[in-house]
């Protein structure tokens, strides 16, 4: 039994879609998935892509990202809370898990999360280009650090029973320096919005030895404080140079 990552697949391209179609019935049926978020804001999509790979493996495992909780798209009565609701809902449905999930001598957990600014501060240009500020509804009173204190009151605070490893994941980023040197400064206006410090303080009150996460697009894995981060988007159609467009088996990345 394997344990595979990845985010950001993005079905609503049709080139990723394909990927996910053709990737294989018969290679993984004994083995996990984690799906760390951003599948699609289409609903009918996302029961596509989620059934896809719950059909493909024994089981799938998955919390949402940003994008599946767009409602630009729905009724003007939809708030993004609600959306998580019905994203949920078809989860359950295919067949694919949002809760702790335990095999062999592993726990895997998964966390939701939103972005708080606790990486830094939104500039002008930032709240007028950033498109969940205008693809999410919140309820009023509600900005960013308000939904992310309601995701994070949703996770565990802590684990039912001893593991030899505990896998956690979410799909925003736990900590800043997960971004590498190389980036350039004129990317580095996104900080505020690529996740939020409380992650990292839950995932560490767990005892999580490896940390999957997504949403950057740029696949990394590093070990900071003893914790490994994977990130293993698959992204865009032209993003080939920064992410992998492949699975990858936990234990080999």
């Amino acid at each position: 039994m394997r344990l595979f990552a990845l985010s950001d697949i993005h079905v609503d391209y049709p080139d990723n879609a394909r990927w996910v179609e053709h990737l294989s019935g018969a290679d993984y049926r004994d083995d996990i998935l984690i799906l760390a978020g951003d599948l699609t804001e289409d609903s009918r999509l996302l029961a596509w892509c989620l059934g896809s790979f719950a059909a493909k493996f024994r089981q799938v495992l998955f919390v949402p990202g940003n994008h599946d909780l767009w409602v630009r798209r729905d009724q003007a009565d939809m708030c993004s809370f609600r959306k998580f609701a019905q994203v949920m809902d078809v989860a359950a449905d295919s067949g694919v898990s949002a809760s702790l999930y335990s095999y062999e001598d592993t726990l895997v957990v998964p966390l939701f999360s939103w972005y708080d600014y606790s990486f830094g501060t939104p500039d002008s240009d930032l709240r007028m280009l950033w498109m969940d500020f205008r693809a999410c509804r919140w309820p009023d009173g509600f900005g960013p650090p308000q939904v992310t204190e309601h995701f994070l009151r949703m996770n565990p605070d802590s684990l039912p029973h001893a593991a030899k490893r505990v896998v956690t994941f979410s799909h925003f980023l736990p900590r800043i320096d997960l971004i590498p040197s190389f980036v350039p400064a004129a990317m580095r206006t996104l900080d505020p919005v690529l996740g939020s410090s409380g992650i990292e303080r839950q995932l560490r009150a767990l005892g999580a030895d490896l940390h999957v996460y997504g949403h950057s697009h740029i696949n990394r894995r590093v070990t900071l404080d003893g914790v490994t981060y994977i990130n293993n988007a698959f992204g865009y159609p032209q993003e080939t140079m920064i992410s992998a467009r492949r699975l990858i088996a936990l234990d080999d990345a």
